[in-house]
């Protein structure tokens, strides 16, 4: 299937930083030798969603280190980067299966496909990491958001950061486990330490800006972390922090829409973040039946009929509250 939206964003150039240094293909790790948290930045769990390929690439080639605690960068599926066309981009979403769905630990042992098998050789980076960054990208064009989990200590986390402007509050996916809520990441507060995880939706998959999003979100993750100093980030990364949001808003997801088939349609070109003020307002057609907001105030997030089809959910609804 060709994409109807123009691609602009290129593909970066992994040759020189594909081997990693640990053992590990596309994974790097640096160690200050000093006491401080150990911060893991990841991209490419999606063979398609580019910006985090950029960024993390960018870091290395500034030569950003810690110091303090440890810094591990991780270019996770890079067999499904490797089918990248920005004609048909779709196809390098993943290889056999989504890798953001297979992160318990029953999936990842049964190593039963190239996903699997690769999040079993990333697992012990991530079980050792403190604070995750996981950068992504989206189908439609949209305005960024930070995805927190349910759990309160990524909130205050992404209110820290101060971009971008919403912060959504979600319980996972159905399809499986994202990388985001893996083992310790998704216990409560009370029993997670100092762990801190946020996936970062940067834009739509082929908007250079998505670049620049997702280098303010490293730099701003790093500071916020205290392994790198901010005059260190600003010497090294200048350019790359963008101005704080104006405000921020927490959308708390209440339910998905589910389609029915690849018929679902949208009454209007909605690209995200829209507020329907009224409950009962009809925005969507799902093989003859209305989909209807359900209650006021509603907010649209992420919708896009680009991959409908049975079982596949094509919106998510919120409530929305002012944090910052």
């Amino acid at each position: 299937m060709t994409h109807p939206l123009k691609f602009e964003l290129p593909a970066p150039d992994l040759s020189a930083v594909r081997a990693g240094n640990t053992g590990t293909e596309g994974v790097w790790h640096f160690d200050s030798g000093k006491p401080g948290r150990h911060v893991l930045i990841s991209a490419l769990i999606h063979g398609n969603e580019l910006c985090g390929a950029w960024a993390l690439k960018d870091l290395l080639e500034a030569g950003v280190r810690p110091e303090q605690g440890k810094l591990t960068l991780a270019f996770c599926n890079i067999d499904a980067f490797d089918r990248f066309d920005p004609l048909n981009h779709d196809a390098s979403r993943f290889v056999q299966q989504d890798m953001n769905r297979q992160w318990s630990d029953d999936r990842i042992d049964a190593a039963d496909t190239a996903e699997r098998r690769r999040a079993a050789a990333l697992r012990p980076f991530i079980q050792q990491a403190d604070w995750v960054l996981d950068l992504h990208s989206m189908h439609e064009p949209s305005a960024p958001l930070s995805l927190t989990g349910v759990q309160p200590r990524n909130l205050e986390l992404a209110i820290q950061m101060r971009s971008p402007e919403h912060i959504v509050i979600d319980a996972g996916h159905k399809d499986g486990t994202r990388m985001r809520d893996y083992g310790r990441f998704g216990l409560p507060d009370a029993q997670a330490g100092d762990s801190r995880t946020l996936l970062i939706e940067c834009g739509f998959h082929g908007d250079p800006q998505s670049r620049l999003v997702a280098q303010d979100m490293c730099a701003r993750f790093l500071e916020a972390s205290q392994i790198v100093a901010a005059t260190t980030l600003a010497a090294r990364l200048p350019h790359w922090k963008q101005p704080d949001a104006p405000r921020q808003w927490a959308l708390e997801v209440t339910g998905p829409v589910v389609a029915k088939s690849e018929r679902f349609t949208f009454t209007e070109p909605f690209t995200g973040l829209e507020v329907i003020a009224k409950a009962g307002t009809v925005i969507g057609d799902n093989d003859g039946e209305p989909v209807t907001t359900p209650y006021d105030d509603c907010v649209l997030v992420m919708p896009s009929t680009r991959q409908a089809r049975n079982g596949v959910t094509v919106v998510r609804f919120a409530r929305r509250r002012l944090v910052s």
